[in-house]
């Protein structure tokens, strides 16, 4: 299915827009899985970033450290959490920029008259450095879901659906803008399609999520306007 055909034949209007906020929003991607696969060597786990970002991807931090202690053997030191989290935090606050298109494309769905909200698993705290870096900090204020605020993290559906109850809209009149299998699981569950952002062309584990592919977010506010709406 072709994103313009998911989103011309919905049958539910569309009242509300959830968008993830590492490689949907800011570029992180490429800095994260540098900084982890670094900090993972000192464990005596060597991984290559890229190998970091298939094993993780999407995850949140307390999502990552079970999987980390059954691969070394042992319980991860606060020590090693502490030392990636500033590690993370002083190469974000140098390096990070927005995902090319992604302030087009929340002006665009602002100016259809949508709102939109950002769910991650992402903290909050790290959000923060994240959108200050990126010039996004006074565009997503009162719109920000971390995962420290719900039971569980994606792949549970608990963000999405959150979201959606902040803004007063059942699940099926959301669409959920994910990059990763891990997120869109999440949308799945929370009964919302699922828009799912593949730049580098087809994305085999994403679609298989269920989630329908596009590749650039200049083109998501008009993808977004084929959907049926009712704006009051």
């Amino acid at each position: 299915m072709t994103p313009e055909a998911l989103l011309a034949g919905r049958t539910h209007t569309l009242h509300l827009v959830i968008f993830d906020c590492d490689g949907v929003l800011v570029d992180s991607e490429t800095i994260a899985r540098r900084v982890v696969a670094e900090a993972l060597a000192t464990l005596g786990w060597h991984l290559t970033p890229i190998e970091a970002h298939e094993t993780f991807v999407g995850m949140s931090l307390d999502t990552m450290l079970p999987i980390i202690a059954a691969r070394i053997g042992r319980p991860v030191p606060g020590s090693w959490i502490d030392d990636l989290k500033s590690s993370a935090g002083r190469a974000l606050a140098e390096e990070l920029t927005p995902v090319p298109g992604a302030i087009e494309a929340l002006d665009g769905i602002t100016a259809l008259g949508l709102p939109w909200r950002v769910a991650s698993n992402s903290s909050h705290p790290e959000m923060r450095v994240k959108f200050a870096r990126t010039g996004l900090t006074d565009r997503v204020a009162g719109r920000i879901h971390s995962y420290t605020d719900v039971a569980q993290g994606k792949p549970a559906p608990d963000l999405f659906l959150s979201a959606a109850a902040a803004e007063g809209v059942p699940p099926e009149n959301c669409i959920v803008i994910e990059d990763s299998p891990t997120g869109a699981r999440a949308a799945a569950a929370a009964g919302m399609d699922c828009l799912g952002y593949a730049p580098h062309g087809a994305d085999e584990a994403l679609r298989a999520t269920g989630a329908v592919l596009f590749r650039s977010m200049f083109d998501l506010p008009g993808l977004i306007g084929l959907a049926p709406r009712e704006l009051v």
